[in-house]
């Protein structure tokens, strides 16, 4: 019976992963087609795409069967059931659990330090039409070893950090040294994964700050208020243009009688005529757009979409408070710096947390609400990716436009989205410390009752202050939390992220509505990018 229960238990947290892992199959199949260029599209970029951002997600989908399982070990009175009871198979389905993430983030570095890299630069050495397709494997394979080496570094440094101080100080370095090994074969090498990915995830984080925060404040304020109509924007171009070509043949006229334009009218009228092209292409734009289809369907959908936008404002101050409570608990009553801020117990009310502790014991309500969070960071991002564009400091790199997006540009954007989703676990722990750790967990915790001094048992929700062997830790957070410096940035990341959000909002706020075919054309376009446009 009881191995009934937990085959039973236990497929049912695997056959709905299976299930999401096939839906964001599709989902990453439909996101990279929308945005890859129809003209410069290859099948080796898009491939990688595809696969790195699924494998990404798959790992975020992983979280919720992770909690799941530990929390399905226990009734709710804080007993275990009978199929738990058995320390050893408790140990084999968390062993389970961090196989698959072995797995996943062993497949994560491999796209960031060598898939990624070495399709990036297969393709850009593919820009010289003078090199032949073995050179530019060797070129790309050239580049590709530096971010071998970056990665090797990473698992080196994390398998050989010492977590504790060696039980020996007095010992010889070569006894420091075999403890050292020791360790590393007794944690089986997660440490040295722990360390890289969580290296990843604060390159992720500065992702989320400067991306997501602004997305989170754009997306939601462009749906509620809309665009320009388009029959406005066509007469106002149309006097640009008029206005244009005045200016032109005034100074043109200059010259009528034979006498050559000064260095200043050549310059002004080159600037003049570089201005019309673009004007005439947004003219070209904006014709389509008046007589396609979408436009018309987008303005009958209007309402929804005003309801779209203030769904996504509250969802977005609710995360943004929820995130403001969890770190003032932190400020307020965690053990220091120098533990990560680690929080002992609940202290503060943290809705998300509270929400979620709720959803768990029906599951999946939890798992979706996992799912709206990880697909409401990729939207935001993705909206914050192109209203900025991808820069290098002041250098911008790419624009991302639907079925305009280069092969190097959409690797970028894929790169940018992996490392968003990587941080999304630690920003889930960050809103919800206790359901990520425990899930919805109980135990039994005894207490004399004077004058008699009878014992009696009383349920208390699990957290940290909990014995070891009545709570189970995810492996979620055990893997992603071993080193206490990457908990402390999170920490202070976490408070710039609240105030990147609140000065994206008010800029957003402050602009206007935006363009029917907002960042379709720009001056540095391409004559051939006017070809790659459908509407």
């Amino acid at each position: 019976m009881a191995d009934q229960s937990l085959l039973s238990e236990s497929a049912l947290g695997w056959s709905i992963f299976a299930l999401v892992f096939l839906v964001i199959l599709s989902f990453c199949w439909v996101y990279i087609r929308k945005y890859q260029s129809r003209q410069e599209s290859e099948v080796i970029s898009t491939i990688t795409a595809i696969c790195a951002l699924a494998i990404a997600l798959i790992t975020s989908a992983l979280l919720p069967v992770d909690i799941f399982l530990v929390s399905y070990m226990k009734h709710p009175n804080g007993t275990y059931k009978e199929w738990a009871e058995n320390n050893e198979t408790r140990g084999q389905i968390e062993d389970t659990v961090l196989d698959a993430y072995y797995s996943l983030y062993s497949l994560l570095l491999f796209c960031v330090f060598l898939w990624i890299p070495f399709v990036y630069f297969y393709y850009e050495e593919k820009d010289d039409d003078n090199i032949n397709k073995c050179s530019q494997v060797k070129n790309a394979l050239k580049y590709t070893i530096g971010f071998i080496i970056v990665c090797a570094a990473l698992l080196l440094i994390g398998a050989f950090v010492p977590l504790e101080a060696p039980p020996n100080q007095n010992g010889t370095q070569w006894e420091k040294m075999q403890y050292l090994f020791e360790e590393l074969g007794n944690n089986h090498g997660v440490p040295a994964l722990s360390f890289s990915i969580s290296s990843l995830t604060l390159i992720g984080m500065l992702a989320v700050i400067t991306y997501t925060a602004y997305g989170m404040s754009v997306l939601p304020l462009n749906l509620i208020k809309g665009t320009r109509s388009v029959v406005y924007e066509r007469l106002e171009n149309t006097e640009d243009i008029e206005e244009v070509e005045h200016q032109m043949e005034n100074i043109k006229a200059k010259c009528e009688d034979g006498r050559p334009l000064s260095s200043r009218d050549r310059r002004n009228l080159q600037e003049f005529e570089d201005k019309l092209q673009v004007l005439q292409r947004r003219g070209r734009h904006l014709e389509i757009a008046e007589s396609h289809c979408c436009t018309k369907v987008g303005s009958a959908l209007r309402p929804l979409k005003i309801l779209l936008g203030v769904f996504f404002i509250l969802f977005a101050l609710l995360f943004v408070v929820a995130l403001f409570i969890s770190n003032l608990d932190k400020a307020l009553h965690s053990a220091g710096i120098s533990s990560g801020f680690m929080v002992f117990g609940t202290n503060l009310t943290n809705p998300l947390n509270e929400l979620l502790l709720t959803l768990q014991p029906v599951f999946p309500l939890d798992y979706v609400l996992i799912t709206v969070i990880t697909m409401y960071f990729v939207f935001t991002s993705m909206a914050g990716i192109r209203n900025l564009g991808i820069w290098f400091f002041w250098i911008r790199l790419y624009k991302i436009r639907p079925k305009r997006t280069r092969p190097q540009a959409l690797l970028f954007l894929c790169m940018i989205l992996l490392l968003i989703v990587l941080h999304t676990s630690f920003m889930i722990y960050s809103l919800a410390p206790q359901y990520v750790m425990y899930g919805s967990q109980n135990y039994l915790l005894q207490s004399p009752m004077p004058p008699e001094n009878n014992n009696t048992w009383t349920t208390k929700t699990c957290d940290a202050d909990a014995p070891q062997d009545e709570c189970t830790v995810t492996r979620s957070y055990l893997f992603l939390h071993k080193f206490w410096f990457f908990s402390t940035i999170y920490y202070f990341g976490n408070w710039v992220f609240i105030g990147v959000f609140l000065i994206g909002l008010l800029v957003s706020c402050c602009k206007g509505k935006k363009s029917v075919i907002e960042g379709e054309v720009e001056a540095d376009d391409s004559d051939m990018s006017e070809d790659e446009y459908v509407h």
